[in-house]
């Protein structure tokens, strides 16, 4: 790294996606002569690749971008003031309930936009933008002429140069084969999944098929048609649905399987989904793949011994059914921009192994039990059936655990079934045991009733 006798300081940034441009802002802004690496143009990262998922945003994430004085798309984006859930289990629909956030809205920006919107910013206000492939043998001088650099190239790329932390990561598989598609043709307004909540189009909507996997609908901000919606699918492995969702091949494919699949599972639901088109002018609206969630080492080395730290999904990658990677990219990214701004001496080992400790301790562990908890982890399956059945029972802790969306350390200390029926104690200020008494299963969902036309007229 370099030690240059002057105060200011140099900074890299590997990777242009949401995580390692927010960075790059923030390290720019505070002082840093800051270079961002990517092996696309602006264009093409906007344009020619498909977003990295829905970037769900929830409140801590949003304080972390104000507190780098970034936009939040609060003000653009259509908003989730909660999320709907519904729970089949051998054929029954067992479990139906409204969570409402609380104190915070989500949103799901997508990242080619925001990404492509915060590089204009960067470029704008001096910042430093090649297009250049970046392997171990060119990051080696790269690392030598900065101070700092951060490794944000995903779980593929240079992700290699960070040693996977078996002590915290639990899978030597993804849990789910995953299917994305977004579209139009859905308003926002209270008559859309009206069956679910009061708050209509108001709401993100998660149903979970037990032996199949999950599926979720979520008013999302797409970088050209604006407002819209975004499905996002889990399929176990071996399942029906993961044999539909390895058949995609496109954006029109991947929205029929969608669409069979709410007719043949999900059929609830099914008339907002007939409702819903194709964004024809982005052929990359869809995505298709796996993720094994792991954690790597925060600190890895170039060929000649320089560190370098590893920031969002290069660091830690979780399965996207509890939407914390790009929450925790963010957040990991303002931390360090915080800590780096006050920090005076050299960016070594001790330091970025100090900052990424630091990071985990405050959210990724809690956000990967978070996961486990939805993925229907068998460590935590009991765990999560009297979760579940607790919020069908009483609206405040099915507020409390969507929440934990938002705030994943509150499953801190979590850790069993007694310290379950702590938490639906704590929250409701009854004894868990009445709590659970009031559970009955659903027996029955409601059907939506939606008609573009009525809406329309």
């Amino acid at each position: 790294m370099t030690t240059s006798n002057t105060s200011t300081r140099k900074a890299a940034v590997i990777g242009a996606g949401q995580a390692g441009v927010t960075a790059a802002l923030g390290l720019l802004d505070a002082g840093f002569v800051v270079t961002v690496y990517s092996e696309r143009d602006q264009r093409a990262l906007r344009d020619s690749v498909p977003a990295t998922g829905t970037a769900l945003i929830f409140g801590e994430a949003q304080a972390a971008e104000e507190a780098l004085g970034l936009p939040t798309y609060l003000d653009r984006a259509p908003l989730h003031s909660g999320l709907t859930v519904r729970v089949v289990g051998g054929g029954a629909e067992l479990i139906d309930f409204d969570g409402t956030f609380d104190g915070f809205h989500g949103l799901a920006v997508d990242t080619r936009l925001k990404a492509d919107e915060r590089l204009t910013t960067f470029l704008e206000r001096g910042g430093r933008f090649v297009v250049d492939t970046v392997t171990p043998e060119r990051l080696d001088p790269i690392a030598a002429d900065n101070d700092l650099t951060l490794v944000a190239t995903g779980r593929g790329g240079l992700s290699g140069l960070f040693e996977i932390d078996e002590t915290r990561t639990v899978y030597d598989a993804p849990q789910r084969h995953l299917l994305t598609v977004t579209v139009t043709g859905l308003g926002h307004d209270e008559s859309v999944f009206a069956h679910r909540s009061p708050a209509g189009g108001g709401r993100s909507g998660f149903s979970i098929v037990a032996e199949q996997g999950e599926g979720w609908w979520g008013p999302y901000l797409h970088k050209d048609a604006g407002p819209s919606w975004a499905f996002l699918g889990w399929a176990r492995p071996g399942s029906d649905w993961a044999k539909r969702f390895a058949a995609a091949d496109s954006a029109e494919s991947a929205h029929r399987i969608v669409t069979d699949l709410y007719r043949d599972y999900l059929d609830w639901d099914l008339p907002e989904v007939l409702a819903t088109e194709v964004i024809a002018e982005d052929p990359h609206s869809w995505l298709k793949g796996a993720v094994r969630p792991l954690f790597r080492r925060g600190v890895g080395h170039t060929a000649s011994g320089y560190p370098v730290a590893a920031l969002g999904d290069t660091a830690v990658a979780y399965d996207p059914i509890a939407g914390q990677g790009a929450q925790s990219g963010l957040i990991q990214a303002q931390r360090l921009v915080t800590a780096a701004a006050a920090h005076e001496g050299p960016f070594d080992d001790a330091w970025i192994t100090a900052q990424y400790e630091a990071f985990l301790e405050f959210r990724a562990e809690d956000a990967a039990k978070v996961t486990r908890l939805f993925l229907g982890d068998p460590e935590f399956a009991e765990i999560g059936n009297q979760f579940f059945a607790a919020a069908a029972a009483d609206t405040r802790f099915a507020s409390a655990l969507v929440s934990t969306l938002h705030r994943p350390q509150a499953a801190r200390s979590v850790n069993s079934v007694d310290d379950a029926y702590a938490l639906i104690a704590a929250v409701t200020g009854e004894d868990a045991a009445t709590v659970l008494g009031r559970f009955q299963p659903a027996g029955r969902f409601s059907r939506s009733q939606y008609s573009p036309a009525a809406t329309t007229a």
